[in-house]
């Protein structure tokens, strides 16, 4: 019994080591960032604009090019993400690099860019006024409420001499950065997929371009005033979680999403609303 107890134990110790070694393995496997490539690859975009590109190169032309594409639509800017980190999708495409920056920050998240498509240009609207000129004193203006789009709507106002905002804001600009307010315009700080819907309760809007398209609105003919697109650094782009990039299936999206035909694609459809960046 003693020597059979030995033997057992020493058995188990092998295994033990055995199967620790292997744990050791898969750890460092699962912590390469490499994906499974042999099935479709999904991607999370926002409605408009980014589904509808990722749609047309599904339907049109992803089959010549060998890609397995699916699109899931998300309404926010959050789940997208965070569906990147945990695995749940392949990719994103939704976001620009300032709001990403601030994203991985505060989320421990390590979502990087591929591939630069498209700008749209955030733009002030307006239900009750034709120019921003006319806004009355006091006037209530609507503006997102995550820290990076709030700062390009303040630096989109600040740009049209609206407000003046403090030397050094950038990126996580706050009502609290304005030096000089002429107008005294007071702000509401909503969602950004809330804002187009806060036209008829407030003065007027900064919105997202994406938000502003499904709204019906046209930011090249409808903004009161629009973000210029040169040396913008809003261009939304394909992303995946650091490790990834190298995914053949990522590497053929990213050549499909920025082709002649895609951007022949964005400039017939949207007309000056969204602008390829490639």
């Amino acid at each position: 019994m003693r020597n059979t107890a030995k033997i057992t134990t020493a058995v188990l110790a092998v295994g033990a080591l055995t199967l620790g070694l292997s744990a050791c393995g898969s750890d460092k496997d699962s912590g390469s960032g490499a994906a499974d490539t042999s099935g479709p690859l999904i991607v999370a975009a926002s409605p408009v604009p980014h589904a509808e590109i990722l749609t047309f190169v599904k339907d049109k032309l992803a089959k010549d090019a060998g890609l397995d594409l699916e699109v899931k639509e998300f309404t926010d800017y959050v789940t997208p993400n965070t569906a990147t980190e945990d695995g749940s999708v392949g990719a994103n495409y939704f976001q620009n690099q300032p709001y990403l920056d601030d994203f991985n920050k505060k989320n421990g998240t390590h979502i990087v860019p591929v591939v630069t498509v498209h700008l749209e240009p955030l733009g002030l609207y307006s239900n009750k006024f034709k120019s921003a000129d006319d806004l009355k004193s006091g006037a209530t203006v609507a503006v997102p409420n995550d820290t990076v789009n709030e700062a390009r709507a303040l630096k989109l106002l600040a740009a049209n001499g609206l407000i003046t905002l403090k030397d050094g804001a950038g990126n996580s600009a706050t009502p609290a950065d304005i030096t000089k307010n002429p107008k005294n315009l007071e702000f509401k700080e909503l969602e950004a997929a809330q804002t187009p819907r806060s036209l008829d309760d407030v003065d007027a809007a900064v919105i997202n371009g994406n938000y502003a398209i499904e709204a019906d609105l046209k930011p090249s003919k409808d903004a009161l005033v629009l973000e210029s697109a040169t040396d913008n650094p809003y261009g939304n782009f394909l992303a995946v979680k650091e490790g990834d990039e190298d995914d053949p299936r990522v590497q053929k999206l990213a050549k499909l999403l920025t082709s002649p035909e895609v951007k022949k694609f964005i400039e017939d459809k949207y007309a000056g609303s969204v602008i390829a960046s490639f």
